[in-house]
C-alpha cells in the first residue's frame, strides 16, 4: 500500500535535481519509486523523507550534491569485517530518511531536520566527493549514516566514477529499497550492510 502525501510547501531557495525513480500521475501527482513506500505526492508536497518534493507534477531530490556529513571512517565501522579489511573511506550522508526509528543514533540528520537547515547547506558535487576521497587517500567511499537511498541519484553518480578511479562503494542501509534501485545498484555497488532491526511486529511498530 503506497504512503499518501498531501503537506503542502512551498519550496523557493533549495537546489532541487530532477529524480530518476518516480512516474506522473494525474493532476500533477507523482509516484516515487525510490524505496517501497512508494509515496504518491500531491503538488508542491514532499514524500515521507521529507527530501524527495514534487513541483508541478516532476519529482525533484532536495538533497542532491547536498551532504550533511562527510567523514573519514574505518571500514570495520560500517560494520564490514571481511570486505577490504583495514582500510578507510570516505563516509558521506545527506538530510532525510524512509523509516522513523525512535532509537536512531543520527535522528538528528534523518528525521529532525528542517527546511531551513537543508538550504544553509553547501553544494559539494560528486567530482568533489571523488577528489576529496583521493586528496585523503582514501579507498572508498560508504553512503551511510542515513538511508542512502533517499539521495540515490546522488549517490549513484558518485558511484559511477568511484568505479573508475578503482574505489569501492559500500552501502549501510536498512534495505528498503525498491527493485529499480536494487537494479542499478548492482553495477557500481561492491560491499552491502542491510542493518535488519527485529521481525515484521518491531518494523510496523517502531520503524
Amino acid at each position: 500500500m503506497p504512503t499518501i502525501i498531501f503537506i503542502v510547501l512551498t519550496i523557493k531557495s533549495v537546489n532541487m535535481h530532477e529524480a530518476s525513480f518516480y512516474k506522473k500521475l494525474k493532476n500533477k501527482a507523482v509516484q516515487c519509486y525510490a524505496c517501497n513506500r512508494k509515496c504518491i505526492i500531491a503538488d508542491k508536497c514532499r514524500g515521507f523523507c521529507k527530501v524527495r518534493y514534487n513541483e508541478d507534477g516532476t519529482l525533484y531530490s532536495l538533497v542532491y550534491a547536498k551532504p550533511v556529513a562527510i567523514a573519514s571512517d574505518p571500514i570495520e565501522k560500517k560494520p564490514l569485517y571481511h570486505f577490504m579489511p583495514g582500510t578507510y573511506c570516505n563516509s558521506i550522508a545527506t538530510f532525510g530518511c524512509n523509516f522513523t526509528c525512535p532509537f536512531c543514533q543520527n535522528f538528528e540528520i534523518s528525521q529532525e531536520f528542517t527546511l531551513a537547515e537543508l538550504e544553509k547547506l553547501t553544494t559539494v558535487e560528486p567530482e568533489e566527493i571523488i577528489e576529496n576521497t583521493l586528496q585523503k587517500e582514501l579507498s572508498g567511499i560508504a553512503y551511510t549514516y542515513v538511508e542512502p537511498t533517499v539521495f540515490v541519484e546522488y549517490a549513484l553518480d558518485i558511484m559511477k566514477l568511484a568505479c573508475r578511479e578503482g574505489l569501492y562503494n559500500v552501502w549501510v542501509t536498512n534495505g528498503y529499497f525498491s527493485r529499480q534501485v536494487a537494479r542499478k545498484l548492482t553495477k557500481y555497488l561492491h560491499a552491502a550492510n542491510i542493518d535488519l532491526k527485529g521481525d515484521a511486529r518491531f518494523y510496523h511498530k517502531l520503524c
